[in-house]
């Protein structure tokens, strides 16, 4: 609306100015009203949506290893873990028993094997004897070590910090190999997998900045950077699939939550100015900048290349510079080398009062 309320403005502004130029005989043209803007040196980049789904950082199911009969379980619905943190225990007296007896046995083949070496050593024994118990040592150690393992198989521990899932079994229950016992996600980090056509592949690179929402957070934004990027290109959809890293502090994202995902390509810093300053030819572009000579305002028509777009603004790569102030309002019916007044300075969507120059 501020821009038809300045246009009307400036065109009433304008036409009394050539009626008072007409009247007084053949003098210099009076000053065409004009709104500016200044040409800015913004960060910029390419903007490319896709939708993605979540996954944690580390996801693992919990499941038995044994056929067994659940003795305790020491974890809740939804409760946060660390490493080594004992989840499950079975049924386990029997490997109990034999762990203890293959202990004795490992410490009793120890001493004789420590005895038979004093005594080798003393030439009171011979080597071979020395072997033999050494063979005895090495086959008690063995079989600890594979109770050892028996009874860890029922003992059920976190394999690294998370957050469990729901609970599946109870005191008494009784598991077989592969039955799942809950989950485990380390949601401190979420990956965020998303397709991204493979026309953008050489602008896809690790450390990109990426934006992401989801309905679940209506007004929120998460903010990520690509970890890595597949290395084959779907045949189908001609697609490239993009892993993002998105910290998750407060533990608010779910793996398999859908989230629509803003990536940043080709980051830089370039040069715009407000679309409404662009002036179209049949293939060029041209602005009306403005020349400031001893106080005197006068319009230059320049041919500029344009770049990127973004809502309200374009990149321009050439013929201007930093500071350059180019007109948004009334340049089409300006010519090169009129004089001008500046009636206002755009800097974005701003009210009139907001923009207007204050006078001397």
């Amino acid at each position: 609306m501020w821009h038809i309320a300045l246009f009307i403005l400036a065109s009433l502004t304008f036409g009394f100015a050539n009626v008072c130029a007409q009247g007084s005989g053949g003098a210099s043209p009076a000053p065409a009203p004009v709104m500016v803007s200044d040409v800015r040196l913004e960060p910029l980049s390419e903007r490319v949506e896709a939708l993605g789904t979540l996954t944690a950082n580390e996801s693992v199911a919990i499941t038995s290893r044994v056929t067994e009969t659940i003795s305790a379980v020491h974890f809740e619905d939804g409760q946060r873990v660390r490493t080594g943190d004992l989840l499950v225990e079975m049924t386990s007296a029997e490997e109990q028993a034999l762990l203890e007896e293959a202990k004795v046995r490992a410490g009793e083949a120890e001493r004789q094997y420590n005895r038979v070496k004093a005594l080798v050593a003393q030439r009171s024994a011979s080597e071979s004897l020395l072997d033999e118990r050494k063979r005895d040592l090495d086959t008690t150690r063995a079989l600890l070590t594979a109770l050892e393992s028996r009874v860890a198989d029922r003992r059920i521990k976190a394999p690294f910090d998370g957050v469990l899932g729901l609970r599946d079994i109870s005191r008494g229950a009784l598991v077989e190999p592969g039955d799942l016992i809950t989950t485990l996600d380390d949601d401190r980090l979420m990956k965020l997998d998303f397709a991204v056509p493979s026309v953008y592949l050489n602008a896809l690179e690790p450390g990109l900045g990426i934006e992401a929402r989801s309905a679940a957070f209506e007004g929120r934004v998460f903010k990520g950077v690509v970890r890595g990027v597949d290395s084959r290109i779907d045949p189908v959809t001609r697609s490239v699939q993009v892993r993002a890293i998105i910290p998750n502090p407060e533990a608010a994202l779910k793996p398999g939550l859908l989230m629509r995902v803003v990536v940043r390509l080709n980051p830089r810093e370039g040069l715009v100015v407000p679309e409404a300053a662009i002036l179209h030819g049949a293939r060029d572009h041209f602005v009306m900048r403005v020349i400031e000579d001893k106080g005197a305002l006068t319009a230059e028509r320049r041919q500029i290349q344009i770049g990127s777009r973004s809502p309200g603004w374009v990149e321009v790569l050439s013929e201007l510079a930093p500071g350059d102030r180019v007109i948004t309002d009334g340049g089409d019916k300006v010519r090169p080398g009129q004089p001008l007044r500046i009636l206002a300075v755009q800097d974005g969507p701003r009210d009139l009062s907001a923009m207007t120059e204050p006078k001397p």
